[in-house]
């Protein structure tokens, strides 16, 4: 059995500033985006937490071509850092190195910033180190104060601003559920949408002596109208999502049947010579639906295999029906 080869030496290396050639041209714009001053920022103040990659260009002179970190050596560079602390590849694929980000969710960075603030550490450092407003920094601290933890687990995995909390807090808890299964169902997680829901609340859902927002150009019949609607929206959620991996399942099996349907030949003559447009609609249903794709074509396959026979029963009827 053969070893692992290692991506990086396992010891980090100091490397001059003036040594780390970079591997491409960063756009002149960059020194004026929020990611620059942002970064520029957080080295300033508590100093390089992810060293740079790089990769030995000559050896006798001591210089690297820089895989990745391109933004933090430009902050190192105008901070006037004499060297830098290095990681040094083993190849020059750059490509394998920190070009995939997953973003930090909201919750999880509430957690963080919770931890760094119980440490030790100053709501006003930490606000300095990510060149953003200490307000921010505080909101952020406090996302979960007055959020059931039911609504909170939903919202793990996500990210949103904090200021959705502001409209969730004026909520009762199984009203706060309620309105972020709807948001997350719906793939809006966002305060606008939290706050046309908010609207929509009835003032039995909502924290005591907290009155629905007043909507310029809405009455209060509209109102009622719109709560109704929610509460019938609800409704057919939960009604949905009770049998959706029954009717997923329910699906998977028909686009199974209908493929091999379509490997006999002799049943795709005839349906290609008496039932054209429903082959055609059997031959989509069997390209629409996958477990990759159950997303975009499970809901317009459902209606053609649902309204198919209808339609085949309907031309048989018009058949019989036409003179000869």
């Amino acid at each position: 059995m053969t070893g692992v080869t290692l991506g990086f030496i396992p010891e980090p290396l100091l490397v001059g500033i003036d040594d780390i050639l970079p591997s491409r041209k960063l756009p002149a714009t960059v020194l004026g985006s929020a990611k620059f001053k942002q970064i520029k920022a957080s080295i300033e103040e508590i100093g390089v937490i992810e060293p740079l990659s790089v990769t030995p260009e000559d050896k006798s002179t001591g210089q690297h071509v820089l895989l990745d970190g391109h933004i933090r050596l430009l902050a190192m560079q105008e901070l006037q850092f004499p060297e830098a602390v290095c990681l040094i590849a083993t190849d020059d694929e750059s490509y394998t190195y920190n070009n995939r980000l997953n973003r930090l969710p909201t919750i999880q960075e509430h957690f963080m910033i919770r931890r760094m603030v119980e440490g030790g550490v100053s709501p006003d450092r930490i606000a300095k180190a990510l060149a953003v407003n200490v307000t921010s920094i505080i909101k952020k601290m406090t996302l979960l104060e007055g959020i059931c933890d039911e609504a909170a687990e939903l919202l793990g995995d996500r990210q949103f601003s904090a200021e959705l909390s502001r409209v969730l807090r004026k909520m009762k808890p199984t009203r706060q559920v309620e309105c972020v299964e709807l948001m997350v169902a719906a793939n809006n997680v966002t305060v606008r949408y939290a706050e046309a829901l908010l609207v929509a609340t009835p003032v039995n859902s909502l924290i005591a002596g907290k009155k629905p927002a007043k909507v310029s150009g809405i009455t209060s019949e509209q109102m009622l109208k719109m709560e109704n609607e929610m509460g019938n929206l609800q409704e057919q959620y939960k009604l949905v999502e009770q049998t959706y991996g029954q009717d997923v399942l329910n699906l998977v099996l028909a686009k199974g049947y209908l493929a091999k349907l379509l490997e006999n030949e002799s049943a795709c003559q005839y349906l290609r010579r008496h039932h054209p447009d429903l082959f055609s609609e059997f031959e989509a249903i069997v390209a629409t639906i996958s477990l990759e794709q159950q997303q975009f074509g499970i809901a317009s396959a459902a209606s053609n295999l649902v309204a198919a026979p209808k339609r085949a029963r309907e031309r048989a009827s018009g058949d019989s029906a036409s003179p000869k």
